[in-house]
């Protein structure tokens, strides 16, 4: 009986994506356009808000950020996952195993660590953040609404020490808004 329902359930889901896959396809693309919210707007834009242009120039500025973090996940995502596939190896003794295993977990928290100083930052009253940190550096990024100083970057670079001691070099730098 409940795999009679299952059956049910996936074939409603299926025929769901049909439809509105569907309507997608023979619908006005016109009325597609998200950035615009549906209205046409010409080449220069004309139809389009200030404060509107300001929100769509605001979230291009965050694709940048999120890009960057995205690699960064990929790219320690990759080596996870090859120091996972060393540890499954039969040919190394169980120190290699287990220095294999403290890199992974050393990743990891670095990771932790990044997501960590990235909300305090933020909790600054800064509107967008990026902390990575690779060979004893950690590399500050921060997106700011107001000109920035030499007092602002101290107080970063206190917080980071605070959080991560003095095994690590901080370097902030200030982007505009």
């Amino acid at each position: 009986m409940l795999l009679k329902k299952q059956t049910v359930w996936l074939l409603t889901m299926l025929s769901l994506v049909v439809v509105l896959s569907v309507y997608y396809v023979t619908s006005d693309p016109a009325n597609n356009n998200l950035a615009t919210g549906g209205q046409e707007s010409d080449e220069t834009g004309k139809n389009i808000s200030d404060e509107d242009m300001k929100i769509i120039t605001d979230a291009a500025g965050d694709e940048v950020f999120d890009m960057v973090r995205m690699n960064l996940e990929d790219k320690r995502g990759k080596m996870l996952e090859d120091l996972t596939i060393q540890v499954a190896s039969d040919e190394l003794t169980a120190d290699e195993k287990m220095d294999i295993y403290n890199q992974m977990e050393e990743i990891s928290e670095i990771s932790t660590i990044e997501k960590t100083l990235e909300s305090y930052i933020k909790n600054l009253g800064y509107s967008d953040a990026l902390v990575k940190i690779e060979n004893n550096l950690v590399d500050i990024t921060v997106k700011a609404d107001e000109e920035h100083s030499r007092s602002a970057a101290v107080e970063i670079m206190e917080l980071v020490g605070a959080e991560v001691g003095t095994q690590y070099i901080p370097q902030v730098k200030f982007a505009s808004n």
